[in-house]
């Protein structure tokens, strides 16, 4: 068995959305896997299996440091996509253990065995984007995350930040912030899942799609804007990043390009060759006075590092996500 762990990438949150996408990439350039998660999402998570994934060897995520520590033979880089992304979550704890400590528990493993490292933050630390969508670290401490996920993730980013100062940090390493993503491997979320994702079952379970209303002067109902960023887009800079590699940095990952929602459902419906049918519904009072109504990522810093590749648009990225649809999900 530890033969076989030279040159394996470690991937945390392996049978998340982003992880999954990351091990697909993986699979294709023949890297080997010890993929980190829950292990029963493995299995249980069965449209993996349509996509022909093949998650290499798979280790349940409250025994890796354990297994880190039993390692005599140094991993190739570890992909800490691992998470609780619940934004609704409101137990603090809950973030505590699994965005902060387990973090510091990889960083410092990164750090004093010399692997590099990459890590999920997130466009939630920006929280209303009164700040801007800059990446530069100056201003990360100036941040206001609307939500307990977004400060687990400021949190994470300002401890990488000091433990670098203090001269404690992996070889190369990069914290990412994930814009609004959407693509294949997402089915497991729920209501946390993409608008793509509930627009493409609405439509075909209604012909319709439901959008939240807008709340705030100024700004029509389905005009509220993200930078969807699609999820082929997020593991190509992800490799790039890995294999450049880029050596230090907290980087935005979106398209640089804010769409509406009702753009997004337009999309789908074309892509599905269905005519447009949209209702607005009112914002649940349970988030109504933390919705984003714009983000952007201003992606010059990931842009200064020499990443060349144009994002897909919305209306590619749209189409190819409901191709994958129609053909692992349709009866």
């Amino acid at each position: 068995m530890e033969s076989a762990l030279k040159n394996q990438l470690i991937l945390t949150g392996a049978a998340g959305f982003i992880g999954s996408q990351i091990a697909r990439w993986a699979n294709a350039k023949q890297i080997p896997l010890l993929s980190v998660d829950e292990l029963h999402y493995f299995t249980s998570r069965t449209h993996f299996k349509k996509q022909g994934i093949d998650f290499g060897e798979t280790l349940d995520l409250n025994r890796l440091e354990s297994r880190l520590n039993s390692l005599k033979t140094k991993p190739r880089a570890i992909l800490h996509m691992g998470a609780c992304s619940n934004t609704m979550e409101t137990d603090p704890a809950v973030f505590e253990r699994l965005n902060l400590n387990y973090s510091k528990m990889l960083w410092s493993y990164a750090s004093t065995h010399k692997v590099p490292f990459l890590y999920a933050s997130s466009a939630a630390t920006y929280g209303e984007g009164e700040l801007g969508y800059s990446d530069e670290e100056s201003q990360i401490s100036s941040l206001k995350p609307l939500n307990l996920y977004g400060m687990s993730k400021q949190n994470f980013d300002l401890w990488a930040l000091d433990q670098e100062k203090k001269g404690n940090s992996p070889p190369a390493w990069s914290g990412w912030k994930f814009f609004n993503v959407y693509g294949p491997g997402e089915n497991h979320k729920g209501n946390q899942a993409s608008v793509v994702f509930h627009a493409w079952n609405q439509i075909k379970k209604t012909g319709q799609v439901k959008l939240f209303k807008s709340h705030r002067d100024g700004i029509s109902d389905g005009h509220q804007k993200r930078d969807f960023v699609f999820v082929e887009d997020v593991v190509q800079v992800l490799a790039f990043a890995l294999e450049k590699p880029i050596r230090r940095g907290i980087f935005n990952l979106g398209t640089g390009k804010a769409r509406s929602f009702l753009d997004l459902a337009r999309a789908t419906f074309q892509a599905l060759r269905t005519p447009e049918k949209i209702e607005f519904i009112p914002t649940p009072e349970s988030i109504r006075d933390k919705y984003q109504y714009f983000t952007e990522a201003n992606m010059q810093k990931l842009r200064r590092e020499g990443y060349q590749p144009e994002f897909h648009s919305l209306e590619e990225g749209v189409s190819h996500y409901v191709r994958s649809l129609e053909t692992t999900q349709s009866p």
